[in-house]
């Protein structure tokens, strides 16, 4: 047996009336992935180009008609339209087409609230939740007009039942916020933990599916979630890793940005940012062999130019410069060799995360652009002082020893940071 709510159209319009980069089939194909990512089963799909928006609808008013049809037709319990819709835009199309109706933003809340894992993840999407139904109580009770009865002999008609709902909801918002902050400066001392072991710090970004949870676990050899599917990653994640000199680094995975991103879970996003910010090379893998992968491309650099701009910008003016592009599923178009307009360019590698191929010259470009601001210097160290000969190992590349009578000359390339600490005496 099939029940109704297993049953969903797919309405999907153009992202921008005048003509979006982004072409309206590709939306579509993205907007499905995000549905079935969620398990639920689509049965029809259509595109519905928008002259003007309506503010009643949305759509017009025989593409309103044609959908209905369709939902009929399928016994649709779900439609999702691939949109933002205003509250009253949903609850006419719900009362239209007779069926349960989501919009965009309400359909990546949902899959938010599916996979966050973390206390924050979690806190987040909670209150991203909340900011988003507070607008819509009106369209998703029935029993909010009644109104309990007020106080004193002269009370008037008392507080509505959706006045008692957003209020409500208003005191479990100021809540989250709290425990939020507490969150938030737990992972501050984390983050201040690990610079006083200053590995420098490699994030991921990228649109999501790009490819970047797959090229983690091949870099680290951990076991992080990665599937072929929408926003598989949420939580940020962290792991060493060892490149080609010996040098140790720490690579973070991160939630694949979207297009049209909706504002309720632009602060869901705060941790995500908040590693991007501290990291000292980014690594913004991209799906080569997408048909949309230019204005994905432009998306994710359109999010980071936004971190550096405004009263609390997360990213400094030199971020671009920290910037390396992976190409990445290079398999699907036939290897490394096949991927287009690479033309020797020293910011862009082009790998397969899940062959391997180009995995190597991806490591030695990221020993290359961590080397660039290395300083060499010569020691002459006490040959019985292992705790110091030791500290050089872990924390520099050793270019070259000289074992001498009673001492260790050593030349090693420290970074600024580091050299500061060891001729300070860091143990």
């Amino acid at each position: 047996m099939i029940l109704p709510h297993d049953r969903t159209l797919r309405v999907a319009t153009p992202g921008q009336p005048d003509g979006a980069a982004r072409a309206a089939e590709a939306r579509l194909a993205e907007a499905v992935g995000l549905t079935a990512s969620i398990g639920v089963t689509i049965v029809h799909e259509a595109i519905f180009p928008l002259r003007e928006r309506r503010p009643s609808t949305l759509l017009g008013e025989g593409q309103v008609q044609a959908a209905k049809q369709a939902i009929a037709d399928q016994r649709v319990g779900l439609a999702v339209v691939d949109a933002a819709l205003t509250p009253v835009q949903q609850r006419n199309l719900e009362r239209e087409w007779r069926c349960k109706v989501i919009d965009r933003t309400g359909l990546i809340l949902e899959i938010f609230g599916e996979r966050a894992r973390t206390k924050e993840g979690a806190l987040q999407v909670e209150l991203a939740h909340l900011d988003y139904q507070r607008t819509r109580l009106v369209r998703s009770w029935t029993h909010l007009e009644r109104q309990r009865g007020g106080f004193g002999f002269l009370g008037g008609p008392g507080e509505s039942q959706i006045e008692i709902d957003r209020r409500l909801i208003g005191e479990r918002m100021v809540k989250l916020k709290k425990e939020l902050e507490q969150v938030r400066r737990t992972r501050g001392l984390h983050r201040r933990a690990r610079e006083r072991v200053p590995y420098p710090v490699i994030a991921l970004v990228g649109y999501t599916n790009a490819g970047k949870s797959t090229l983690f676990n091949a870099l680290t050899g951990a076991g992080v979630y990665a599937q072929d599917q929408l926003f598989a990653t949420l939580d940020p994640t962290m792991r060493g890793i060892r490149l080609p000199s010996g040098r140790r680094a720490i690579l973070s995975d991160t939630v694949g940005f979207i297009s049209d991103l909706p504002t309720q879970l632009v602060e869901a996003f705060r941790a995500t940012l908040e590693e991007v910010a501290a990291a000292d090379i980014i690594l913004h893998v991209r799906d080569v062999a997408h048909p949309d992968t230019a204005a994905q491309r432009a998306d994710v650099l359109g999010v980071l130019a936004e971190m550096a701009t405004g009263p609390n910008a997360a990213l400094d003016e030199a971020w671009e410069g920290r910037v390396i592009e992976v190409l990445n599923k290079a398999d699907l178009l036939g290897g490394v060799g096949a991927v287009p307009g690479m033309n020797g360019d020293a910011n862009a590698v082009a790998v397969s995360a899940l062959t391997g191929e180009g995995l190597d010259d991806l490591r030695a470009v990221l020993d290359g652009r961590l080397s660039a601001n290395l300083e060499t210097v010569d020691y002459a160290i006490a040959a019985q002082d292992g705790a110091r000969l030791a500290w050089l190992y872990r924390h520099g590349e050793v270019i070259a020893r000289e074992d001498a009578e009673g001492e260790v000359r050593i030349t090693v390339r420290l970074s600024p940071a580091d050299r500061a600490r060891f001729e300070q005496g860091a143990e």
